[in-house]
């Protein structure tokens, strides 16, 4: 246990310098090269540089090689090699805007070192009830979670900061988790991925200087889903990222189908004269977690919104905790 202890200061440590040092140098040479969109939810419409998807991967890879050095496991490279992928499967959307169904396929092929590892266990763990053998349809599984909370992470990257800190609260839920089902090398990767994504939300958050980009959102997904599949937390994971499943499900039952979010027309919310966020009027408009918090409501300032959608994670957190107790009582 002191070994795991001191391999989870150590990796954290590395994870959480790395993209803290190197984003502000990403920020300065993003912005020399004009990679940088606008900001048009904030007063003057700031130009922010995009995507931070660089210093996310450079300071999870480098720290889970050291994590490897600890415990040289399988397990290991399978998430790291599933994030590094899905981290250029986002850089290719972020350098030219590809159809809507780019995403999920691409995302669904980064499954695939899980696949050939064979770092997983087919059978599907729930609360009370244990293990239900799907030995074929697990197989299904693996490439669907992958492509789900990748995209899920993305599609909630809408306002200043609410993707990181939202990875903040979800990881540390997840981490939590893996601890009290005693997979504890699995739960450092876990750990590895919060420090990174806190970071990174020290230049996220309200107002942002970076955005993380296809390349950020799909990497802190799809390495989320990754840990989750390894460490056999599928159904824990799935309570902590309910938010952001709930804000996919919404934009996809209004839409109708699987389109890219730049381009849509017809925005879920609209700017007040005080740069306050309302929900929109228009019919054509998707339907969206930030759309159904001020539906009804009063306009909301961006960092209110981000704050609410942070309260609803802390909710689905200690849900997925309830539930790995519940799990650890079946076992």
């Amino acid at each position: 246990m002191q070994h795991q202890i001191i391999a989870a200061i150590i990796v954290s440590s590395i994870a959480f310098f790395l993209v803290f040092v190197i984003t502000p140098f990403l920020i300065k040479a993003l912005e020399k090269r004009n990679s940088v969109v606008k900001d048009y939810h904030r007063k003057g419409g700031a130009m922010v540089a995009r995507p931070g998807g660089p210093s996310l991967i450079v300071g999870i890879l480098i720290s889970g090689i050291v994590l490897y050095a600890f415990f040289p496991k399988t397990e290991i490279i399978a998430i790291l090699t599933t994030t590094a992928l899905a981290f250029f499967v986002g850089l290719v959307d972020d350098k030219k805007v590809m159809g809507g169904w780019f995403k999920p396929l691409a995302l669904a092929a980064t499954a695939i070192p899980i696949l050939l590892l064979g770092v997983y266990d087919s059978d599907l763990s729930f609360p009370l009830f244990g293990d239900v053998k799907i030995p074929l349809l697990y197989l299904g599984v693996v490439v669907i979670m992958i492509s789900i909370t990748g995209n899920t992470i993305n599609s909630i990257d809408v306002l200043n900061g609410v993707a990181s800190g939202f990875m903040v609260i979800a990881g540390s839920a997840l981490t939590i988790s893996l601890i009290i089902l005693q997979n504890y090398e699995v739960a450092i990767a876990s750990l590895m991925l919060v420090f990174a994504s806190l970071a990174f939300y020290k230049y996220h958050k309200f107002p942002s200087k970076i955005f993380p980009g296809d390349s950020g959102a799909l990497t802190l997904g799809a390495m989320y889903g990754a840990i989750a599949i390894v460490g056999q937390v599928e159904v824990v994971a799935a309570i902590a990222l309910g938010p952001a499943i709930i804000n996919s499900f919404l934009f996809l039952s209004s839409m109708k189908r699987i389109v890219e979010h730049r381009e849509i027309k017809a925005k879920p919310v609209s700017l007040t004269e005080d740069f306050k966020l309302k929900a929109t009027s228009d019919k054509d408009a998707s339907v969206t977690l930030v759309r159904l918090i001020l539906a009804g409501g009063r306009p909301l300032t961006e960092k209110e919104i981000g704050y609410v959608i942070f309260r609803l994670t802390i909710f689905s957190g200690i849900l997925a905790i309830i539930t790995a107790f519940m799990m650890e009582i079946s076992l």
